[in-house]
């Protein structure tokens, strides 16, 4: 049997056994703003969670080889000669760092130099000239962990009037963000409400459990058909070629308000693991919608040519006009911005630079760390103690030995940070990439950036103090096993 009839035939298999599973929802579930997570009770289905994986990953492959190239040439095969170039420069640096400059970097660690912080007004007037990117005005609040974050957003969706715009990762099928879904269609009998997943973050997502689940849930087989069944919401799936993911997380309600940052909609992002999300006002929340906007468009069928009419359209104006210089920086294809401009952030920085990510293994960010604290800047970095990936974690463990050889301080983050923040003297950078290949180079990614002093101020407050206060900092190298190496190398250059 030829490649392409083994590929309609698994894909018409995955179809049917979708198709023919009992009902995509559960019967008689409401939801409020107030309680989201309620009992489920009469349920009208089971799932098999290995089936389910099978015949999603067989859609996604057939959708990512045979119908993207033809619904969007462009940008399938723009990703696919970003991914060869990004892959091969990445290598080669990787090479050049190990061989000819970290051995560099040799010789006594000098003493906190305490001297002045960076020049941010210069800073900015040099990412407009690197990033290509310009600032933009808002207001931003920070919104630690799901009780604030979620609150909040059920807060504006229920007060919402014109719309609801997801743009995430993963959309989990777990009791949470069934409950989510529920109070999502019941808002969709009076606003325009669009859901756009990842599929292949989405379709890995729904094949885990987190560990505080109940075990009486029972999982939706398809969380695409459970919000469109008897519902007026939208939802589109963004496949793209080999590993390459929309991993952007933003929630615009009305095109006034957004939410941005690293939560997923799911129960550990709500209940048990630690982050955080930014809720957006003023200006930048348009630009935010139009990129929104195109990312629902690349989705479509006739992807390109439909964000092409979209990108002609340009935004619209719709948030309120106060706030402060804010920058959003991307990751996508030939551009990584958020990787250009944080690099930049290193080697300008003088008093001090504070990190906590989930995964962090860039090799680049590393060298540039190791030269920072060889002049004299304070670094630290946050990493979480128990993480939710097994080859990620063994590549943190490289990465915590590399960082400590250099003098810079490592703290471990009691139980998942999934936090994606950093500062870099009074210059800080928060959003959904990590410090790894993937999120630098590969996805697409979206953080938001800004220097006003009130703003920084927030995020050491709020975040970074109290982290390193509960968190426990690693002063001796950590044991590293072979298959970390091997790991670790995967991590950074084969994904």
């Amino acid at each position: 049997m030829g490649t392409i009839a083994k590929t309609t035939l698994i894909t018409c298999i995955a179809i049917l056994a979708t198709g023919c599973a009992s009902a995509p929802y559960p019967a008689g579930q409401e939801a409020s703003a107030g309680d989201l997570v309620k009992p489920h009770n009469d349920r009208e289905f089971s799932v098999v969670r290995k089936t389910s994986g099978i015949s999603q990953a067989s859609l996604i492959y057939a959708r990512s080889v045979y119908e993207n190239p033809v619904n969007r040439p462009v940008s399938h095969f723009a990703t696919l000669g970003s991914l060869a170039l990004k892959s091969t420069g990445g290598l080669l640096r990787r090479v050049a760092i190990g061989t000819t400059q970290m051995p560099a970097l040799t010789g006594d660690i000098p003493v906190v130099a305490n001297a002045e912080p960076m020049d941010t007004e210069a800073f900015e007037k040099t990412l407009d000239r690197i990033t290509g990117t310009r600032n933009d005005t808002g207001k931003i609040k920070f919104l630690v962990d799901g009780d604030e974050y979620f609150g909040r957003l059920m807060e504006t969706i229920e007060g919402s009037e014109k719309s609801i715009d997801i743009r995430t990762y993963i959309f989990d099928n777990d009791d949470f963000a069934v409950a989510m879904a529920d109070y999502l269609k019941e808002r969709s009998e009076e606003v325009r409400v669009r859901v756009m997943v990842d599929g292949i973050g989405n379709m890995l997502a729904l094949q885990a459990d987190p560990e505080s689940l109940p075990d009486d849930h029972e999982h939706p087989l398809s969380m695409n058909m459970y919000m469109e069944w008897e519902s007026d919401i939208k939802v589109r799936k963004m496949t793209n070629p080999w590993t390459v993911g929309d991993h952007t997380k933003t929630t615009i309600i009305d095109e006034k308000i957004a939410f941005v940052g690293g939560m997923n909609v799911g129960r550990e992002y709500r209940y048990d693991w630690h982050d955080i999300m930014m809720e957006v006002t003023g200006p930048v929340v348009d630009q935010l919608q139009f990129e929104s906007d195109k990312a629902w468009a690349r989705g479509s069928l006739f992807g390109d040519l439909a964000n092409a009419v979209r990108f002609l359209q340009g935004k619209n104006e719709n948030a309120d006009r106060d706030g402060y210089p804010v920058r959003i920086l991307q990751t996508k294809n030939f551009d990584s911005q958020i990787h250009k401009a944080q690099i930049a952030a290193i080697q300008n920085a003088q008093s001090h630079i504070i990190i906590e990510n989930a995964y962090f293994s860039d090799d680049r960010t590393i060298y540039e760390l190791a030269k920072a604290r060889r002049r004299g800047v304070d670094v630290r970095v946050i990493i979480p103690s128990k993480g939710n990936h097994g080859p990620l974690n063994a590549s943190n463990k490289v990465t915590i030995n590399k960082l400590l050889e250099h003098g810079i301080r490592v703290y471990e983050y009691p139980g998942m940070s999934h936090v994606k923040a950093a500062i870099y003297d009074g210059w800080i950078c928060v959003g959904s990439a990590n410090f790894d290949k993937l999120s630098l180079k590969i996805n697409k990614e979206l953080n938001l950036a800004t220097s006003d002093p009130a703003t920084v101020d927030a995020l050491l407050n709020q975040v970074f103090i109290p982290d390193l206060k509960v968190s426990r900092e690693i002063v001796e190298p950590v044991e590293v096993p072979m298959t970390a190496y091997i790991y670790e190398i995967a991590v950074d250059e084969l994904l």
